[in-house]
């Protein structure tokens, strides 16, 4: 009994060897699946992918269908589908949708929009009209999401109009919408930029901010100093934070003092990063008074983190 157990498995052994060098074998002389796309059609882009599993385009019945719904998550995604998809009927569904209350609408509208090859940066085309509405609308909340678009477009043209805008609008949305254009276009507006950091409205000055740290080139950088003790909490922190990021190190002596006397304390803390920034040793006495005696843990933190920087 025990020799045909020992027998048995023996033979299963052997089975087992001989079927594995039989598929090895066979595979060497299987040539490999094409996996590379190559050739004309679906094939020449997807190769072997099954076909359910590969990116659609939208076609532009779909995107007159999606612009028409208002649904906005199916406009999304058929909008982004049909990135390269030219269909000038679609335009005059989808150019209202710059104006749609929904700002990811009104992003993806004007992303879809300026890819177009016709249609759109002609002569009384949507451009030129979103120029015009900004200009001349009524409607401040129109102006606003005209100016917005025109950050969108990322067109030259858009630069002095959101620069006029944000100068001279007397609603402080549109001047909010124009700052924030200006830094998706990457200009300061001929200084435009730096007039609206001593905006009335806080929140203008604010969206001015964050332009100011997001461009190349900011023209105002002296402006940015005043901003430290602003009525505005929110508006010191992001000048602060834009004087930090800018590596402006002239600014030493009111961020210090930002550091030691403002009453937020994510103001102070954000004044201590920043000094930890500059690297500027002459304010080791302020951090280490700070790191041992700020009411605020927090502001301790960053005065010891700006301590181990210098």
């Amino acid at each position: 009994m025990r020799r045909n157990s020992i027998l048995k498995l023996a033979l299963g052994c052997i089975l087992s060897a001989a079927a594995a060098f039989t598929a090895t074998d066979s595979q060497a002389v299987t040539p490999p699946r094409q996996v590379t796309p190559s050739g004309g059609g679906f094939a020449g882009v997807y190769g072997i992918q099954p076909a359910d599993q590969a990116e659609f385009l939208s076609s532009p019945d779909a995107i007159k269908s999606a612009a028409a719904s208002g649904a906005p998550t199916l406009l999304w995604e058929t909008l982004e589908h049909g990135e390269k998809v030219e269909c000038l009927d679609c335009i005059p569904l989808v150019a209202p949708l710059l104006y749609d209350s929904n700002a990811k609408t009104r992003e993806i509208a004007a992303w879809w929009l300026r890819r177009r090859i016709f249609g759109v940066f002609g002569e009384g085309d949507v451009y030129q009209q979103t120029l015009q509405t900004l200009q001349t609308d009524s409607d401040p909340v129109r102006r606003s999401y005209a100016a917005y678009a025109l950050g969108e477009f990322f067109a030259s043209p858009g630069i002095a109009a959101c620069a006029t805008a944000l100068v001279t609008d007397g609603d402080a949305r549109v001047r909010s919408a124009a700052a924030s254009a200006l830094g998706r276009l990457n200009d300061d507006g001929g200084g435009a930029l730096g007039k609206a950091l001593s905006d009335s409205d806080p929140s203008v000055r604010l969206a001015a901010l964050a332009s100011a740290g997001r461009i190349n080139s900011f023209s105002s950088v002296s402006a940015l100093a005043a901003l430290t003790t602003d009525t505005s909490g929110d508006v010191r922190r992001r000048a602060l934070e834009v004087l930090d990021a800018l590596d402006v190190t002239d600014a030493l002596a009111p961020v210090t003092a930002a550091a030691q006397n403002d009453t937020d304390a994510r103001v102070r803390a954000v004044a201590c990063h920043a000094l930890g920034t500059f690297g500027n040793s002459s304010v080791l006495p302020v951090l280490q008074n700070l790191a041992q005696n700020d009411p605020d843990p927090f502001v301790q933190d960053q005065a010891n983190i700006a301590i181990r920087r210098l």
